[in-house]
């Protein structure tokens, strides 16, 4: 039989209950003959109270113990989890992220994996021992302990499964797959039985919450098959493939909300060649990720620039926009962080030049203003302002999906 990876997230191992219901799962994949190497997130909130536990202590802790610290979570689910399969009579053995040969570069609370040394992990799996990985972390040149960032325990799960040259990967999360939007909060929502990796890439980084985008593009780059589904269920889940059926035909896939936006306009910008790449450069430099960009027609020898930006590097942005005020040459900065990235997805928009103005009526039947608007082949966003975030997903959802 096969390779599989299988990854469940905090939800999945929240309470002693959940953690048993993970170990049959792992088990019964055991037992139909696969072996299976499984990567585990903390507990429910653990890593929450982690952080809340540091703030209790030194509210500017630094990033290296911080990381120490939030490492731990996931390294008392994986032993717990692997009690769990010894009290059901199975070989297993639980693996911290250096242990099981997981490097990464010198970042701390957001690294990216270098490269895995599989050494250990094949030499267990050849002695039919289950394999259970602490997800979200690895090791830096320093032999200091990293973490992946949020989201990061799908990153370690694909990156093994790419590493290991896995059959499967799967994605165990609480819901049953990839919906047209979050099934918690819209009425209607559809599951998707396959996505392409492209349009899973967008939704994950425009917001959508099932699968982090850079567990995605490594999906994407080493072609892992991937799938999402329940570890609550035992419906068939979503598959995130290269090519989907009937792909032409499917104009939106799914809506997306993202609110952790804020957006930032240059005011009276100088108009001269070079200011763009200025702005921007001094931005990129502070490691401050740009999305939706929007330059006026100039006035006189003056233009505004507007972008966004996440809304917890609108401070720094401001703070370094301002120490250049001088050098760049603007009047002053306008801001606002009461906002809302709103987003169609679809593999057919590119042909298809009626499905944004389809969402544009559907905003504008429920009296929802657009303050910016992004495009690609793939998916069109609208900003707008963060209370009419939850109807204008609506709206758009059902303009597109109701039958």
């Amino acid at each position: 039989m096969g390779l599989i990876v299988q990854k469940f997230g905090g939800t999945s191992v929240a309470d002693a209950d959940r953690i048993r219901n993970v170990a049959r799962i792992i088990t019964e994949t055991y037992r139909q003959g696969h072996s299976v190497v499984a990567v585990l997130s903390a507990q429910g909130d653990t890593t929450d109270d982690l952080i809340a536990k540091a703030q209790e202590i030194n509210p500017r802790g630094s990033r290296r113990e911080m990381d120490m610290l939030l490492s731990t979570g996931e390294q008392i689910s994986c032993a717990l989890c692997a009690m769990a399969i010894e009290s059901l009579g199975f070989p297993v053995v639980s693996l911290t992220g250096w242990q099981a040969g997981i490097s990464t570069n010198k970042a701390y609370s957001d690294a990216r994996i270098k490269r895995i040394n599989t050494e250990r992990i094949k030499s267990e799996l050849d002695r039919n021992t289950i394999v259970i990985v602490t997800g979200f972390q690895g090791l830096n040149k320093f032999d200091d302990i990293t973490t992946l960032g949020r989201g990061g325990s799908d990153t370690s799960a694909v990156a093994l499964a790419a590493s290991l040259e896995a059959d499967l990967c799967q994605i165990y999360t609480d819901v049953e797959g990839v919906y047209t939007a979050d099934p918690r909060y819209i009425k209607g929502a559809k599951k998707l039985e396959e996505i392409t990796y492209d349009e899973m890439l967008e939704l994950a980084s425009l917001g959508a919450q099932v699968l982090h985008n850079r567990s995605v593009e490594m999906a994407k780059k080493y072609r892992v098959n991937l799938e999402v589904l329940s570890s609550f269920s035992n419906a068939p889940g979503t598959k995130v493939k290269e090519v989907v059926k009937k792909m032409e035909k499917t104009h939106v896939v799914g809506v997306a909300k993202d609110k952790n936006v804020a957006r930032l306009a240059l005011v009276e910008l100088e108009d001269r060649p070079g200011i763009a790449y200025k702005v921007f450069s001094l931005l990129a430099k502070a490691h401050i990720n740009v999305d939706i960009i929007l330059q006026s027609i100039g006035r006189g020898e003056t233009k505004d620039i507007s972008f966004t930006v996440k809304r917890n590097d609108l401070d720094e942005a401001r703070r370094i926009l301002e120490e250049h005020k001088e050098s760049i040459g603007f009047d002053h900065i306008d801001f606002s962080s009461n906002l809302a990235k709103v987003s169609i997805v679809g593999a057919g928009m590119i042909d298809n030049p009626g499905v944004a103005s389809q969402m544009f009526e559907a905003l504008y039947g429920a009296r929802i203003n657009i303050q910016m608007i992004s495009t690609s082949e793939i998916k069109v966003s609208v900003l707008l302002n963060e209370e009419d975030a939850d109807k204008a997903v609506q709206v758009i959802h059902s303009s597109f999906f109701e039958e």
